[in-house]
């Protein structure tokens, strides 16, 4: 067995937790993208081409600070309380491009009212969607 499948997944309200918290990080974030915007426009951007562009810059940014946390260290800073890291089947860092799915697959299963993480109390393994199709999976650590 490897090192990935003797430690447990993560339980949906370890993940909850993680997110709700990752929220303040990424709202500073998102406030930086929209002053950038509105240093632009000269105003708030309400819609048109530029609001969509907005909407994706904003979606691009939580992306990278996702997937750059996950790369350097396995963990967002909403993870790090709760002990939660992502890592390849193996045990190992996980490949740019199953992170990057990650984080698609992780937004439209919150589109889908969250399917994709409520999903995991029927798993077998515990694995959300985004878990299983991107090859990641999130564990729990154990206290140091």
């Amino acid at each position: 067995m490897t090192d990935a499948q003797t430690k447990p997944s993560a339980l949906i309200g370890w993940r909850l937790l993680a997110l709700l918290y990752d929220f303040f990080p990424v709202f500073g974030l998102w406030f930086l993208v929209a002053a950038l915007f509105v240093a632009i426009r000269g105003d708030a951007v309400l819609g048109g081409a530029l609001g969509l562009l907005e909407f994706v810059a904003l979606w691009a940014i939580t992306g990278a600070y996702a997937t750059v946390s996950w790369y350097r260290g396995g963990q967002t800073l909403g993870m790090r309380p709760w002990r939660l890291r992502v890592v390849a089947p193996g045990g190992g860092q996980p490949r740019w491009s199953s992170l990057w799915l990650r984080y698609v697959l992780g937004t439209l299963s919150l589109l889908l009212a969250g399917l994709g993480f409520w999903w995991a109390w029927f798993d077998r393994e515990r694995l959300t969607w985004h878990d299983r199709y991107s090859g990641t999976r999130l564990l729990r650590e154990p206290k140091p």
